[in-house]
């Protein structure tokens, strides 16, 4: 058996991340948590993500989510606890996963064979995560396995996209890159989001991005126009690759022909979600990209 390669790893964990995402695009969380006083979007985010880990404050949430302003997060934690407990939160999201799946998916996905084969992969996968270092996939693989097979891929999602954000942040600090510059950086990438899809979303000002540029470029690996020198190219395909070394456990775990079972099945979950508008116009190029499986192997 060949060895997987990291495009490997990280090509499923994307696609399954994409499957996650359609929660965070969907008015059904926040319909939940607005229901019980919670109106701000943020504070909507940071209850649903880190509620796993308990009615914890905004320094470990900044510590966990590493790329988010600490004040922002302030602004909002403990507070939300008061308006709804994290068992509470947990159970809102677990519904909402629900009702965005069967809208964007439709029934006949949702219990089909393919579903249900992809859950059992998915799952697979995310037994083997390693919990030491690993807070947020730690948490969340506490928490109960759904018994629908549809919930159940997404709870695997979650603890795969978990498991890789804590690879990542390890292989930040090892780099020594800050929260924002680790932001500003990957916006800058290829494969980066737009500044302005993310940089106000996480609580920063335009100020603070300028002042990461300005740090980047001081290490060479930003130009005055803002995009990435060669140097800084490399510094981001390095991090990438420490990345999948340090989340290749439950891919390894799963095989690579299960590994591409899975990406084959996700695929056609995310294609089958974004016709049916899972995802902001302006993001489509951006998710629909990673549906492309022809150079998995490397």
């Amino acid at each position: 058996m060949s060895p997987l390669s990291g495009q490997a790893v990280r090509h499923c964990h994307h696609l399954l991340n994409i499957l996650h995402s359609t929660v965070y695009f969907s008015p059904d969380f926040d319909k939940e948590l607005s229901g019980r006083g919670v109106d701000d979007p943020m504070g909507r985010y940071l209850a649903g993500r880190s509620a796993a880990l308990g009615r914890v404050g905004p320094g470990v949430v900044t510590a966990s989510f590493y790329s988010f302003q600490h004040a922002m997060v302030a602004r909002h934690l403990p507070a939300v606890w008061d308006r709804v407990a994290p068992g509470e939160a947990l159970a809102a999201r677990l519904r909402a996963a629900d009702s965005t799946l069967r809208r964007v998916l439709g029934e006949q996905t949702v219990t089909s064979r393919s579903m249900s084969d992809a859950a059992g992969l998915a799952l697979r996968a995310a037994e083997a995560g390693v919990r030491p270092g690993r807070p947020l996939y730690a948490a969340h693989a506490d928490q109960p396995v759904p018994r629908e097979p549809h919930l159940a891929l997404w709870y695997a999602a979650t603890l795969l996209r978990e498991h890789r954000g804590d690879s990542h942040v390890a292989a930040l600090g090892a780099a020594g890159l800050d929260g924002l510059e680790a932001l500003v950086s990957h916006s800058a990438s290829d494969d980066g989001m737009p500044r302005e899809v993310v940089m106000t979303k996480r609580g920063w000002t335009a100020e603070d991005w300028s002042a990461a540029e300005d740090r980047l470029r001081e290490r060479g690996f930003m130009a005055a126009d803002g995009s990435l020198t060669e140097q800084g190219r490399r510094m981001r395909r390095a991090l990438e690759e420490d990345t999948d070394r340090r989340d290749r456990a439950p891919y390894e775990h799963l095989g690579e022909q299960g590994v591409a079972e899975l990406v084959a099945l996700t695929a056609d979950f995310v294609r089958t979600a974004a016709a049916a508008g899972a995802f902001p116009a302006e993001l489509e190029g951006f998710f629909l990209g990673a549906v492309d499986t022809k150079n998995l192997r490397s």
